[in-house]
């Protein structure tokens, strides 16, 4: 019955109640959304490699080398020997090494050049290796294995024949056609950029860049844009990293994944919280409209709550209707909210990942946004406590 009479005291104001109900509907789309992809976006982030105990490359910026070697972000100001690669190959500190040559792409993608090693040491997510859909990896030189990402956007099936083009803008007219690849595999998705990238033999990569009329037996290539090392003993791991800081005559630079990952979040902390100060606002504002539309209701209602009073209410039914209404709008707000939160997700799932090879969980309930939820019918209810005040006054008059 209290429920019946708050309802339909809203429906007498629907028009108010409406627009009020939207424009907090919005915000607290703004304010899940905003948290849920900063969540994600950092998982997404964190599970991109594991198990990698350095990465190396030339010196330069330790973000920069996480960013161009492990997600596929920017690029490197310069690239190590391909000398220097196999004296860290063949240390006794590492177990593994994998090497990453990097400056070429596909429609967009990027074209990576690596070895055997890619596909049986790397990692990601909870340590999970790398499968295949569809064959295996190359075992010539004239061999790509993509992504999945790569396959399903433009529908390649093994056995197709692409060309790689010089550079990494999407169109490029440089293009290397005179050494098409047969894809041998396509790879599971993984969530990471492995699904937005090709995956050649470094030898492979090396051919396409030498004149049309030499020889293409015995290629080796001379450099490689970074490697990834797994390292015997982790208790060694700062050791391995001073010794190749103070490399010389080459100068190297190894970071751990992980220290640097923590270093590029730091960074980007206060873009976090100027975005969830903003969507905050944006909250309270629409709550202040609330309490205003709320407020200036009342005198309107004054013969409505004399009738409430006058067939028995006491004040403090009055109170809490006041503090329903503003429950029921807010709480329908929320559904709306997370509503159009679950098909903004569903849609746009597949462009995150196509476009940015972020993958955002339809799963935004999580512990975080329950207790926002719950402060945001809490701070709704505060604000509506002066509108409240107001009418039990006036169904005293």
């Amino acid at each position: 019955m209290f429920w019946r009479v708050a309802f339909f005291s809203l429906m007498h104001r629907r028009g108010a109640a409406l627009l009020t109900l939207l424009a907090i509907a919005i915000s607290v789309f703004t304010l899940v959304a905003v948290e849920h992809v900063r969540q994600q976006a950092k998982t997404s982030f964190t599970q991109t490699v594991s198990g990698v105990d350095l990465i190396v490359g030339a010196r330069g910026g330790d973000i920069n080398l996480l960013l161009y070697s492990v997600f596929h972000l920017g690029n490197a100001n310069r690239n190590m020997s391909y000398d220097s690669f196999l004296t860290l190959k063949n240390a006794s500190a590492v177990d593994w090494a994998i090497p990453l040559s990097m400056g070429d792409s596909h429609r967009g993608f990027r074209v990576i050049g690596t070895d055997q090693a890619f596909f049986r040491h790397f990692r990601y997510g909870q340590k999970q290796p790398l499968s295949f859909t569809a064959g295996s990896a190359f075992q010539h030189q004239n061999q790509v294995v993509i992504g999945a990402a790569v396959a399903k956007k433009y529908d390649y099936q093994l056995g197709d024949e692409l060309v790689i083009a010089h550079g990494l803008g999407r169109q490029s007219f440089a293009l290397h056609e005179q050494h098409p690849f047969v894809i041998s595999g396509i790879l599971q998705p993984t969530g990471t950029p492995v699904d937005r990238a090709l995956y050649v033999t470094l030898e492979g990569l090396e051919i396409i860049h030498l004149p049309s009329h030499a020889s293409t037996k015995n290629v080796t290539p001379s450099s490689i844009t970074a490697t990834l090392l797994g390292l015997e003993s982790r208790l060694r791991t700062f050791q391995v990293q001073r010794q190749i800081n103070e490399s010389q005559p080459e100068p190297l630079m190894a970071i751990l994944p992980g220290v640097t990952l923590s270093q590029l979040w730091d960074s980007l902390n206060l873009m976090e919280d100027t975005l969830r100060i903003i969507a905050w606002l944006i909250l309270i504002a629409a709550f202040l409209g609330m309490g205003a539309t709320l407020l200036a209701s009342m005198r309107e209602r004054q013969q409505e709550l004399l009738v409430l009073r006058t067939l028995g209410a006491r004040p403090w039914f009055i109170v809490l209707l006041i503090q329903a209404e503003s429950l029921l709008i807010t709480s329908a707000a929320i559904t709306l909210a997370l509503t159009l939160l679950s098909v903004a997700l569903a849609v746009g799932q597949s462009l995150l990942s196509s476009q940015f090879g972020i993958h955002i969980s339809g799963d935004f309930l999580h512990s975080d946004v329950l207790l926002t939820l719950a402060g945001i019918l809490v701070v709704s209810s505060l604000v509506s406590l002066y509108p409240s005040y107001k009418a039990y006054r006036l169904s005293l008059a």
